[in-house]
């Protein structure tokens, strides 16, 4: 399998993550596919973020199930990032994307590209957030059984398990990710915004990340999706998926010694920031197609 690259949020080095300039600039790189998160507006809209709340990407504060759509359209995703945008890439007020309008951006593109959405769980309204998008892929003419609409290629992704046995009641194995990443300060402070207060956020996170190796190895899940940082530290447990037959899909892959150490163990979907930095990498590899595995 030729190594395929999936731009992170869009070309999220150069633009702002998410944004129509991000993803045009995907995909004049030549990025094979692109990643997207996603969360539902108040009036049930899925609407292209990465937090659950506003702070981070914006000037505005808060949920982002507390806004319409409306409402988010109003706010600035762009100045934060401090990039000048080209005309060319669409105007301040076209920044800000619903899933909706990234399948218009894709289905423009002229070649075949993929999708591969993320589902942020949990979250404030549920399963409902899956639900919603199945049902916006299917109003716009995508098949389950192939996971295509048109020329979009669509795979879902998820750290929760419960997302991932959720989604394969409706789509093949062969499309569904399951996301690991160990458990650290970072990953326990971000569950702890989000769970019931009193939660033990480390050992719910255990048990997902337990559960999680689970599903990807009884091929529930057909594509497994570690971090840079899961693949230096388990290195024997990467070249197990691969040996099984999974996909591994890696991310945020951006630095070229990254590239070809996940290479080396069998990684073939690369998530990163830098369309055009990691294919230089990539291209320089598949001219030999071995690469040996450099020690962490």
């Amino acid at each position: 399998m030729q190594p395929q690259i999936y731009a992170h949020r869009g070309a999220s080095g150069q633009y702002a993550e998410h944004t129509r300039a991000a993803y045009l600039q995907a995909l004049r790189e030549g990025a094979d596919g692109v990643e997207c998160d996603v969360h539902l507006s108040s009036d049930l809209q899925p609407v292209l973020l990465h937090d659950s709340v506003l702070d981070r990407t914006s000037n505005g504060t808060g949920p982002v199930s507390g806004r319409t759509l409306a409402q988010l359209r109003a706010l600035d995703f762009i100045s934060w990032k401090g990039a000048e945008i080209p005309a060319d890439l669409g105007s301040a007020g076209e920044q800000f994307l619903t899933l909706a309008e990234l399948l218009d951006l894709l289905l423009a593109a002229g070649r075949g590209v993929g999708l591969a959405v993320e589902f942020k769980q949990p979250g404030p309204f549920g399963l409902l957030l899956e639900d919603t998008v199945l049902e916006l892929l299917a109003s716009r003419g995508w098949d389950a059984g192939t996971s295509r609409l048109a020329n979009i290629r669509v795979s879902f992704m998820s750290f929760s398990p419960e997302s991932v046995a959720h989604l394969r009641r409706s789509v093949d194995a062969r499309y569904v990710c399951q996301l690991v990443s160990d458990v650290d300060a970072e990953a326990i402070a971000e569950a702890s915004a989000v769970l019931p207060p009193g939660t033990d956020a480390r050992t719910v996170l255990e048990a997902g990340l337990a559960e999680a190796g689970a599903l990807l190895a009884d091929g529930t899940a057909g594509i497994a999706g570690p971090g840079v940082e899961f693949l230096y530290a388990h290195p024997q447990l990467v070249s197990d998926w691969v040996q099984a037959g999974r996909t591994v899909r890696a991310w945020t892959v951006d630095e070229p010694r990254d590239a070809e150490y996940a290479y080396a163990l069998g990684v073939r979907e690369f998530t990163t920031n830098y369309p055009a930095r990691i294919r230089r990498v990539l291209d320089g590899l598949t001219g030999t197609g071995t690469a040996a595995v450099p020690q962490p």
